[in-house]
């Protein structure tokens, strides 16, 4: 069954309200494909779009090739779970599972035989006769993927399913879901503002703000290779030093950063940037580290104002001499060990990072996210 999803330059609007500007994508079948951005960005009116749930103002989406335009939510290939996953409390687990299959007159032993087939499935044979209230958390999940994978959709269309549950069965539940993904090969599409989800689950991750996709990779080049600045900031976290661009070379660029002085990362081909042109590098906490004597690389001088324990490293929150901007470095213990005098509110301490751990981006305008408060900031390099 082919179960590929694709947009043909979809927009949705609200009155005067543009939620998804003219929006192109196309997503493999088999894929399990991630919308990652904050709460607002548009990416569960995008999934509502998919499911049928919403018309699109203009364009297309076709599943499997078909065009989906006067296509009913019953009538779709697809099946959605949502945040509150919207399983019948009065009902046993099996009549959960079947009542999709009840309402297309699938007979009764078919029902209980394919309801029992996805209980082994997600590994929890035996609960069936079970109410649903009975359940934990992490049960009710698995009821609520059996129920939507009994009516066969060849899309699994998840908003934000794990955001009700604890740390560590959230982090329990990504691992099951893959390897449910994996198993029957169906197309699934995951909403989440969890970049930790995003990042372990997904094949691709499509990051999203303000009604538009900023990037689409895999989830090693989003981290890796940041295309904007709101990805950089948004997936994982980064210090951001503002400067201008003295000199490229490929794709190494040279930035004159003020009273930071002389600053090297590396960009993308496809980036442009001509000289005076003016840039941010970002460099994420775990790249940074302390150097002792003269260093080749370049060197950043701060002072340390506090030191968080975080159990496998040690988060360092610094502020740098001559801009006075905030930078945050990540130590593994051995390192925070061997530097532990440093480590104390007061000290001066001179950070090193390779250039080629940091990536040089243009400010062009485009969103950002604001490291101090996590909000979306639109057109703040403007």
């Amino acid at each position: 069954m082919d179960g590929s999803v694709r947009l043909e330059e979809v927009v949705m609007r609200f009155g005067d309200f543009t939620a998804i500007d003219e929006t192109s994508l196309a997503i493999g079948s088999g894929e399990f494909f991630s919308f990652l951005g904050p709460s607002g960005c548009g990416k569960t009116t995008l999934l509502n779009i998919v499911s049928g749930f919403l018309t699109p103002s203009a364009g297309q989406v076709y599943i499997g090739g078909a065009p989906m335009a006067g296509v009913p939510v019953n009538r779709r290939p697809t099946a959605m779970i949502f945040q509150n996953l919207a399983l019948f409390p009065l009902m046993m687990v099996f009549e959960n599972i079947e009542f999709g299959l009840e309402v297309r007159g699938i007979d009764r032993r078919t029902r209980r035989e394919t309801a029992e087939r996805l209980l082994a499935l997600v590994a929890l044979e035996g609960v069936g006769p079970r109410r649903v209230t009975e359940l934990s958390g992490g049960q009710k999940q698995r009821v609520a993927i059996a129920r939507a994978l009994a009516v066969e959709p060849r899309v699994l269309l998840l908003d934000e399913p794990l955001s009700a549950l604890d740390l560590k069965l959230r982090q329990h539940m990504r691992s099951e879901l893959k390897a449910i993904q994996r198993k029957t090969g169906i197309t699934f599409i995951y909403i989440t503002h969890d970049q930790g989800e995003a990042l372990t689950m997904s094949d691709r991750v499509a990051v999203m703000s303000a009604g538009r996709l900023q990037q689409v990779a895999d989830p090693m080049t989003l981290y890796r290779q940041p295309a904007t600045g709101f990805v950089a900031a948004f997936v994982g976290e980064n210090n951001r030093l503002e400067g201008r661009v003295i000199d490229r070379q490929g794709e190494r660029v040279r930035l004159d950063a003020g009273a930071l002085g002389e600053l090297m990362g590396r960009t993308g081909p496809e980036v442009t940037l001509a000289n005076g042109t003016p840039a941010a590098l970002y460099v994420r906490p775990e790249q940074l580290r302390p150097v002792e004597g003269q260093a080749a690389a370049p060197t950043l001088v701060a002072r340390v104002e506090a030191v968080s324990f975080e159990g496998a490293w040690v988060m360092v929150a610094t502020r740098l001499e001559g801009s006075g901007e905030v930078l945050r470095v990540q130590l593994g213990n051995e390192v925070s060990r061997r530097y532990a005098d440093a480590l104390t509110p007061g000290q001066r301490l001179t950070l090193g990072f390779d250039p080629a751990d940091a990536v040089v981006l243009p400010l062009d305008g485009s969103p950002r996210l604001d490291a101090a408060t996590g909000e979306v900031v639109a057109g703040a390099d403007a």
